[in-house]
């Protein structure tokens, strides 16, 4: 389906189930946008999801959003339950112009939900100049090193800067060896994921995507990606008021309550320190990218420009849904 069409009829579905006017287009777009850098896993297959959870009313469609400044930096953000791209969308505005205005923005949120792609929001910052770090704390899914019960999330870490060219560098990264919406599509579509990423509910390595739903996902690095996932629940759990140490609730199976996930937005101009920050990115890339090159590598990239290579060749056709989607689009949209 074209792009536009798609984005409309995503938009309509979101204002049938209570949304205002532009928080659907908020939602819409976020959504369209993970399909175009090829993120499905946060795109589409996770509609029906946002949709139910509207209807069990632990998302609120209408939010009243608390903005409260702290400094001319810093400021607080209740989203009453919003759903997660709305409240992070708020979010990296106030953080971009916070940073704007004094040189660093600091914006925590609490009482939020699953946002999508941490990446979508470093952009809109990195577009205005700024350099920039997103946390977002999820459902329990990675084990504490040590602990033979999953309670992090998936956790992921996100870096932004501008570079000397048009392209963004936009490190945006789970600390699971493969992030938990791939696992949940896999699951959906009835396919294997790959060996040494989960382990079943009886601590064995599966390639069965709903046993590893069942199970526990393994982290990057052995314990140092545990730690990092930990790192990342203080900072949007903790810090921020949000839930952290295993309480956010799973989006797909509880619908007991609101998830109340915590998300932390830290920008600031490339300027504070040197004048000469476009010169040094620039010279920075170019060492790396002239380095010796392994065997098949044709050349280094850096993290951001696949991502913009994807966004660009998948802009120009048509956006593949997988059939089960389709009908998860045609039910939400009857």
């Amino acid at each position: 389906m074209k792009t536009l069409k798609l984005k409309n009829e995503i938009k309509k579905i979101f204002i049938k189930h209570g949304l205002m006017n532009n928080h659907a287009s908020i939602c819409a777009n976020a959504l369209i946008n993970a399909e175009l850098v090829d993120s499905s896993s946060h795109g589409l297959s996770r509609l029906k999801m946002y949709c139910d959870r509207i209807k069990k009313k632990v998302i609120n469609p209408k939010p009243k959003i608390k903005i409260k400044k702290i400094s001319n930096s810093i400021t607080k953000i209740d989203a009453d339950n919003s759903i997660g791209f709305v409240a992070a969308d708020i979010g990296i505005k106030q953080a971009i112009k916070n940073a704007k205005k004094t040189g660093i923005g600091l914006v925590g949120i609490k009482n939020s939900g699953h946002y999508g792609l941490s990446g979508y929001y470093a952009e809109q910052a990195v577009k205005k100049d700024l350099i920039v770090f997103c946390f977002t704390n999820a459902p329990p899914a990675i084990a504490p090193h040590g602990a033979n019960k999953s309670l992090f999330g998936t956790n992921p870490i996100c870096f932004g800067t501008p570079t000397s060219s048009k392209i963004p560098f936009i490190l945006d990264t789970s600390v699971s060896m493969i992030n938990r919406g791939k696992i949940r599509v896999a699951a959906k579509t009835g396919k294997k994921i790959p060996k040494g990423v989960a382990l079943d509910k009886n601590g064995l390595p599966t390639t069965d995507a709903r046993k590893a739903l069942a199970g526990v996902q393994l982290p990057i690095a052995g314990f140092r990606g545990s730690g990092l996932a930990w790192m990342v629940d203080i900072l949007s759990g903790v810090i921020t008021g949000g839930n952290h140490g295993g309480k956010v609730k799973d989006p797909f199976d509880d619908f007991t309550g609101p998830q109340n996930i915590g998300h932390l937005f830290i920008t600031m101009k490339k300027n504070l320190f040197v004048n000469n920050y476009n010169y040094r990115i620039k010279e920075n890339i170019k060492r790396i990218k002239k380095l010796p090159k392994i065997k098949g590598t044709k050349k280094i990239v850096y993290p951001g420009q696949n991502r913009f290579y994807r966004y660009k060749k998948n802009l120009k056709k048509e956006i593949y849904i997988p059939e089960i989607i389709k009908l998860d689009i045609e039910k939400l949209s009857n």
